[in-house]
C-alpha cells in the first residue's frame, strides 16, 4: 500500500482555481479508477472529477465552498500499486479551450488526468488513438457545459445537471433543457396556487351636485382624488419628464410564473408576472442607481440624493383613488418574500387600509398598465422619486425566433424619468435590462 495524493487538475480550460461544490466520497470508501470523487465548479461548467488510483479514501484536504488553485492537494488515497495497470487506465472527458470535448490517457507512464502529470506535466488533448474498454466508457467523468445561471438554475429546481441532455452548441446546457428536465421528473408537486380570497371593499359615496339639465353631473373633487391631483401637476410641472420604451419576448417569464405557482413555496402565495417584474426592477436598480435617485431643493440650490436601497412603490387602483403604497428595502427580500409583501400590499390597498406610511418614502414605482389591456404608455413621475415603469399587457404575439416567426407571449415595458436627474443612456440601460430580465429571468439568479 502506498499513500497517492491527488491535485486539483487543469480540466481543459485553461483553470487556474475551482470551487469544490461537493464531495461524493468521504474517508475510508472505497474507489476504483475513474470512479467520481468530486464536482467542482470552475468559471465555465460544472466538472466531475475521477479518480486516478485505486484504493481506499485517506483524507478530503480540502472542504466544500474551498476555493482551490490548480496544482493544490485535494485528496489522498491509499492504494495499492497492482491496481494502477494497464487496463485500468482512465479515460476522462473535460472541456478543451475550444468547447470541445477532451479525452486524456497515457498508454506509456499510466494513468493522467487532463492538465495532471508526473513533474507536473499537462497532458495531451489529443483524442486517444486506442479506444476506452466498455467499462472504461461507463465510468468516464463528462464535464457538463453550462453557464453559471443555468446552473444556479438547476439547483434551484432540483435537477442534476449530468442527466440533462443539452441541446445547446458544443453540447452546451440551455436554460430550456433544465426546465424540460424538471418538468419530466416532476420537481414540483402540482399544487395550485388559491384564489385571493373575496374582500369587501369600501366604497366611498360620491354625492352629485343637481343636474343642470339631467344630461350633465358634478363630482366633488376631494381626499384622494384631490391629493393625487395636485401630486401629478406638482411633479409633471416641475419634473421634465422623457420616456422610453421596448417590446420584450416575455415566454419564459410566463413559464417561470407557471413554474413557481406548481412549487409547494409558492402554494399560499399569489404568484403573477408582477412579481418577476418587481424583481427584475429591484435588479436593474443595481446597474443603474440614478434611476432610484431624488432631485432635491435646498436653499443653496438643488441636489440629487442617490439611494442605496429601494422602497418599491406600486400603483394600485382601489375605490378611493390612485394610491401607491410602497414595500419597504425590497431589495433585501427573497422570491417569496416579494411575493408575499405584494400580496399584503395589494389586499391592504383594496380594503381601503393603506396608510399615510405605506405611501411614503418610496424611491421608484411600477405602474401594471396591462391589467387594464394596455400595451403601454408615459406614466408620470410619482414625486419624490425620479422613475416610473410601466408594464403592458402580455399578448401572444408572432416573433422571430432564430430566423422563424413563432407565437410568443409578447410585452411592451416603459417608463418614464426626470431628465434632471437621469440622462438618456441611463434610462435606456435600465428599461433594456428590466426588459432582459423579462425575456430571461435566469438572469436573477447572477
Amino acid at each position: 500500500m502506498s499513500t497517492q495524493t491527488f491535485v486539483l487538475p487543469d480540466v481543459g480550460e485553461g483553470l487556474t482555481e475551482a470551487e469544490v461544490v461537493q464531495w461524493r466520497v468521504a474517508a475510508g470508501d472505497e474507489v476504483a479508477v475513474n470512479d467520481v470523487i468530486v464536482e467542482i465548479e470552475t468559471a465555465k461548467s460544472l466538472v466531475e472529477l475521477p479518480s486516478p488510483f485505486a484504493g481506499t479514501v485517506g483524507e478530503l484536504l480540502v472542504g466544500e465552498g474551498d476555493t482551490v488553485p490548480v496544482g493544490a492537494a485535494i485528496i489522498t488515497i491509499e492504494s495499492s500499486r497492482a491496481a494502477a495497470s494497464d487496463d485500468a487506465t482512465p479515460v476522462v472527458v473535460g472541456q478543451s479551450e475550444h468547447g470541445e470535448q477532451a479525452a486524456s490517457g497515457d498508454d506509456g507512464e499510466g494513468a493522467v488526468l487532463v492538465g495532471y502529470g508526473t513533474g507536473g506535466a499537462v497532458a495531451s488533448r489529443r483524442r486517444p488513438t486506442r479506444a476506452p474498454s466498455p467499462q472504461q466508457q461507463v465510468r468516464a467523468s463528462v464535464g457538463v457545459i453550462a453557464k453559471p445561471p443555468i446552473r444556479k438554475l438547476a439547483r434551484d429546481l432540483g435537477v442534476d445537471l449530468a442527466a440533462v441532455t443539452p441541446s445547446g452548441p458544443g453540447g452546451q446546457v440551455t436554460r430550456d433543457d433544465v426546465v424540460a428536465q424538471a418538468s419530466q421528473a416532476s420537481v414540483f408537486r402540482n399544487i395550485q396556487t388559491p384564489e385571493l380570497p373575496d374582500v369587501r371593499e369600501e366604497t366611498i359615496p360620491v354625492a352629485p351636485a343637481p343636474a343642470v339639465d339631467g344630461r350633465e353631473e358634478t363630482i366633488p373633487v376631494k381626499g384622494v382624488r384631490k391629493a393625487t391631483a395636485s401630486a401629478m401637476v406638482r411633479s409633471a410641472s416641475s419634473a421634465p419628464h422623457v420616456s422610453v420604451w421596448t417590446d420584450v419576448d416575455a415566454s419564459r417569464t410566463m413559464e417561470l410564473v407557471k413554474r413557481l405557482k406548481a412549487s409547494p413555496d409558492f402554494a399560499d402565495v399569489k404568484v403573477s408576472p408582477l412579481l418577476i417584474m418587481a424583481r427584475a426592477v429591484v435588479w436593474a436598480v443595481r446597474r443603474t442607481p440614478m434611476v432610484n435617485a431624488a432631485w432635491v431643493d435646498t436653499e443653496g440650490g438643488a441636489e440629487i440624493r442617490v439611494r442605496n436601497y429601494v422602497n418599491l412603490g406600486i400603483a394600485a387602483a382601489t375605490p378611493r383613488g390612485l394610491l401607491v403604497p410602497n414595500i419597504k428595502d425590497a431589495q433585501d427580500l427573497s422570491m417569496r418574500e416579494l411575493a408575499r409583501a405584494l400580496q399584503r400590499l395589494t389586499l391592504t390597498a383594496r380594503e381601503g387600509k393603506s396608510t399615510p406610511a405605506d405611501q411614503q418614502g418610496g424611491t421608484i414605482t411600477i405602474t401594471n398598465i396591462g391589467v387594464f389591456g394596455m400595451d403601454a404608455g408615459t406614466p408620470t413621475i410619482n414625486p419624490g422619486e425620479s422613475g416610473i415603469v410601466a408594464m403592458g399587457a402580455i399578448r401572444q404575439k408572432p416573433w422571430v425566433v432564430d430566423g422563424e416567426v413563432r407565437p410568443r407571449w409578447v410585452t411592451t415595458v416603459s417608463g418614464s424619468f426626470d431628465h434632471r436627474v437621469i440622462d438618456g443612456d441611463g434610462m435606456s440601460r435600465f428599461i433594456a435590462d428590466v426588459a432582459s430580465v423579462l425575456e430571461e429571468p435566469a438572469l436573477l439568479l447572477d
